[in-house]
């Protein structure tokens, strides 16, 4: 059985967005927010970015998450101390659910069809991922449903 969470997962790749995408949509969901700059932005973490050789954009778009709740985005704002601890949790868990491609590669994850990825596997991937982000931000009392304090006006 799907739950939301894959059922918005499922709709947001058939609408042609990828993994790095996906992630931070479904943060910026999660918070009733929209940023639609740093949704083409995360496309940047797509296929291993700029060559299939790349670090996975679920390990990537996964670290933009992570500091979309704690990095300073403003002149007035202050990044949490926290953000390096939890990318090393991520990384960690991401290395360990990876290790049987044999790396953190776009292209071991997929077998080198970065620009056909198998959803199966990505998604199944992606959809880890995002609940380990969740349970990284919950450990340390950070609030998915809220993030940070948008910029003054």
């Amino acid at each position: 059985m799907l739950d939301d969470t894959s059922l918005t997962m499922m709709r947001l790749a058939g609408q042609g967005y990828c993994c790095s995408q996906i992630l931070i949509l479904l943060a910026l969901e999660g918070m009733g927010r929209r940023n639609p700059d740093l949704v083409r932005a995360a496309a940047g973490l797509c296929h291993g970015g700029s060559d299939c050789d790349g670090p996975c954009g679920v390990l990537t778009g996964g670290n933009c998450l992570l500091a979309l709740y704690t990095a300073k985005g403003h002149d007035n704002d202050t990044a949490d101390e926290i953000l390096p601890l939890l990318l090393e949790e991520y990384g960690e868990w991401f290395g360990q659910a990876v290790a049987q491609y044999g790396g953190i590669q776009c292209s071991q994850i997929t077998g080198g069809q970065c620009r056909t990825p198998d959803m199966s596997r990505c998604g199944t991937l992606v959809a880890a991922a995002y609940g380990r982000l969740l349970e990284i931000l919950d450990a340390h009392a950070l609030d998915s449903a809220t993030g940070k304090d948008e910029e003054p006006a």
